[in-house]
């Protein structure tokens, strides 16, 4: 992720100098993840895993480009856990923590003080499953909506629900470990959404 962070880092600079910056705290609830269809690559055993539902947490930090647009980097941590179907054994399950590192854009459409927005971003997802398997860093992308208040010049509140689309390797080894990949990931692709509720300063 270190190359997503320096582009990130290379886009808010570009950023014009009179932008006003910002960061906005957040916490929420990740929901809706579909199944990854499996199969073993020594028999012709199959399952399935999915991620539970469950809370997390994230930042954003970026800049506005006008009165009624901004650029963001956006990172949300979850720790759940997975769950099994098909032939997979107990000793399969793992706990997992699922990170999403994104380059963003918004664009508001101001009404008083109450500003509904709608986002798009592109980046990176990780997955990091417990005991000795190995992490999956995949290519991800997002759109979202909300609806900011403002508390005051500087501060505002805001609620909103993104979805993320995760591109996997069809072909790829999945939940692999020192000896190698003992399950192949079926699917091309997994969903998550989340809802969010966050403060913005700006600055």
């Amino acid at each position: 992720m270190k190359a997503m962070t320096l582009l990130a880092l290379g886009m808010l600079c570009c950023a014009p100098v009179s932008a006003q910056w910002f960061v906005a705290p957040f916490g929420g609830y990740s929901f809706g993840a579909n199944d990854f269809d499996l199969s073993n690559t020594e028999d012709d055993n199959s399952g399935s895993l999915s991620i539970e539902e469950s809370g997390h947490y994230g930042a954003m930090a970026g800049a506005m480009v006008d009165d009624t647009g901004s650029v963001y980097l956006y990172y949300s941590h979850q720790d759940t856990d997975l769950r099994s179907g098909g032939a997979f054994s107990p000793q399969l399950l793992e706990s997992l923590s699922v990170d999403y590192l994104h380059l963003g854009g918004t664009r508001y459409y101001p009404q008083a003080q109450f500003n509904p927005y709608i986002s798009a971003s592109i980046g990176l997802t990780q997955l990091r499953p417990g005991g000795d398997l190995s992490n999956e860093t995949k290519f991800s992308m997002g759109l979202g909506t909300g609806l900011e208040y403002e508390l005051g010049q500087r501060l505002s509140f805001f609620a909103e629900i993104r979805g993320f689309a995760t591109f996997t390797d069809s072909e790829g080894g999945i939940l692999c470990d020192g000896e190698g990949c003992v399950w192949k990931i079926k699917s091309g692709m997994f969903w998550q959404g989340q809802a969010n509720l966050g403060l913005r300063l700006r600055f």
